[in-house]
């Protein structure tokens, strides 16, 4: 029987013809819009955890770009972006892994100094820290907190902070060695230790009424902490928006936000 002209076979064959060119559409549309739809993935070092949220809301409300942070020690996220982690950039407390990630051919992009970070001594079980190094010399210190010099830049500043002022063979059968600096606020917020060294953009991130006590630790007694970022390989299917951001601190407002949080910006 005919319909208008088209027989049943002919209308199923115009039928299936779209129902199967709605279907590629569809495969299409499932293959590329997570693609185009997805957060940036930025691996930020744990000093950073401060700064990043205000630099992720300013940027996302420039760009209509958003971002997913994984917070970590640099030592390890730049393992794990070696081994394949599905991150679109990296911000190191340092420059040292960034070019590892670079030498080893993990990178879109050059190395870029995005801030410089400033070592202090922080307590919140004393009253005053301005003698610190008194104090290390004396019996009031029982438990003196930093990261792990081989994983975390601000642990490796201390031990040498530490050296400068000959005090590390003083203070090492005390010492409570933090994964990240992260987990070093958290000693020292939680008193767990008597004094602790992290980064200053921690004291930015604390209440007024903490009762935090601290002390810049002298920039000469270290290596300056220059802070490094670059664009991972795996941001290749969508470079221009990890391209956006890594552009993006180098922006006035980016800049302005991290002096404010504690660093020294060029």
């Amino acid at each position: 029987m005919a319909l208008k002209g088209i027989n049943f076979v002919d209308a199923m064959r115009v039928g299936i013809e779209y129902a199967l060119r709605g279907l590629a559409f569809l495969l299409f549309l499932i293959t590329v819009s997570p693609a185009l739809g997805q957060s940036l993935r930025v691996a930020v070092a744990a000093n950073a955890q401060f700064v990043i949220d205000p630099l992720k809301a300013d940027f996302e409300q420039r760009s209509g770009i958003a971002i997913e942070t994984i917070v970590g020690s640099s030592g390890r996220l730049a393992a794990q972006i070696m081994n394949g982690a599905p991150y679109d950039i990296f911000l190191s407390a340092d420059l040292d892994y960034p070019s590892r990630i670079a030498e080893g051919g993990y990178a879109l992009s050059r190395i870029k100094t995005y801030a410089y970070g400033k070592l202090i001594v922080a307590s919140s079980t004393l009253k005053d820290v301005s003698n610190w190094q008194r104090l290390l010399e004396g019996s009031r210190i029982r438990k003196l907190a930093i990261a792990k010099p081989t994983l975390a830049p601000y642990g490796l500043a201390a031990q040498q902070a530490l050296l400068h002022y000959a005090l590390w063979d003083k203070v090492s059968a005390y010492m409570v060695y933090g994964e990240s600096i992260s987990q070093v606020n958290t000693y020292i917020t939680s008193g767990s230790v008597d004094l602790g060294f992290t980064t200053e953009s921690f004291i930015y991130a604390q209440d007024q009424h903490s009762g935090i006590a601290w002390m810049r630790i002298d920039e000469t007694a270290y290596s300056p902490i220059a802070q490094g970022v670059v664009v991972c390989k795996y941001a290749q299917r969508h470079r221009h928006r990890a391209m956006a951001f890594f552009d993006y601190l180098s922006s006035p407002s980016a800049k302005s936000i991290i002096a404010t949080h504690g660093y020294r910006v060029d």
